[in-house]
């Protein structure tokens, strides 16, 4: 059973900079594009960034600019570079790949922008 493991999420100031990972347990194939999604207390989940197997990204308009998706298949990892932070920011992080016979998420990972 695959598993997605998110990491790097934590407690950052207004203005800082934080870098989520998302680490797949094993090999994933056919996959069509990986992305990252948050969701805030008592609001839907909706998506940050997406990076298509082709390489194209896209980006919340909220957070185009400031925030940059990467990925490492040799790591089978992915990756959410996160500048600017705002406290809108706040939400928890989830990982999400999609494959051409299903989609695998993450368990999440909360990130706090205070200061």
């Amino acid at each position: 059973q695959v598993q997605l493991v998110e990491s790097g999420g934590g407690l950052v100031q207004p203005g800082g900079s934080l870098k989520l990972s998302c680490a797949a347990s094993e090999s994933i194939f056919s996959i069509t594009r990986m992305g990252w999604y948050r969701q805030a207390p008592g609001k839907q989940r909706d998506m940050v960034a997406t990076i298509f197997s082709s390489g194209y990204t896209d980006y919340a308009h909220s957070v185009t600019g400031r925030f940059t998706i990467s990925r490492d298949n040799a790591k089978n990892t992915i990756y959410l570079q996160m500048n600017s932070l705002k406290p809108e920011d706040t939400a928890v992080y989830y990982c999400k790949i999609t494959t051409t016979y299903r989609d695998y998420w993450g368990q999440g990972t909360q990130v706090t922008v205070s200061s």
